[in-house]
C-alpha cells in the first residue's frame, strides 16, 4: 500500500549504475511543523525497518543512507513600492516576524532502495 506524502516533493536523480538519489525541501509555518516532522519521521522509520542493517554509504556497500537538515527563521513580511523619482524600491517590515521552519532530506540507494520507495510513497517514475 503506498502512502502519499504531503510536504517532500522528490526531486530523483540516477548514475549509470543506477544508485539513485531523491532530494526535497520543505519550508512550513508554526503550525505544520509537527505535521512535517511526522512525514520524515514516517519515511524514516518505513527506510529503517524495511532495509535494516543495510544502512551506510553507497560506496561503502550500504543499500541506502540518508542526509537530513533544518533551520528555523524569522520571517517578516515586506511592505514594497517603487519610487520612480529615486528610481528605486522603498519600503519596510510589516508586522512582527512569524517563524519559518526549512528543512532537506537527501535518501540515496540501489535500484531495489530507490523502487521500493517509488511503490510505497507513491513518487512515481520522477
Amino acid at each position: 500500500m503506498s502512502q502519499t506524502l504531503r510536504f517532500l516533493h522528490f526531486d530523483c536523480s540516477e548514475d549509470s549504475a543506477g544508485l539513485a538519489s531523491f532530494e526535497a525541501m520543505a519550508s512550513v509555518g508554526a503550525a505544520q511543523w509537527p505535521a512535517l516532522q511526522a512525514e520524515v519521521a514516517a519515511l524514516l522509520d518505513w527506510a529503517h525497518q524495511g532495509f535494516a542493517g543495510v544502512r551506510g554509504p553507497l560506496e561503502e556497500d550500504g543499500d541506502w543512507d540518508y542526509d537530513l537538515h533544518a533551520s528555523l527563521e524569522t520571517v517578516a513580511a515586506l511592505e514594497l513600492d517603487y519610487d520612480p523619482a529615486a528610481r528605486r524600491l522603498a519600503g519596510g517590515p510589516v508586522g512582527e516576524g512569524l517563524p519559518r521552519y526549512t528543512l532537506t532530506l537527501t535518501l540515496g540507494g540501489t535500484p531495489g532502495f530507490a523502487q521500493a520507495l517509488r511503490e510505497r510513497f507513491d513518487l512515481g517514475d520522477d
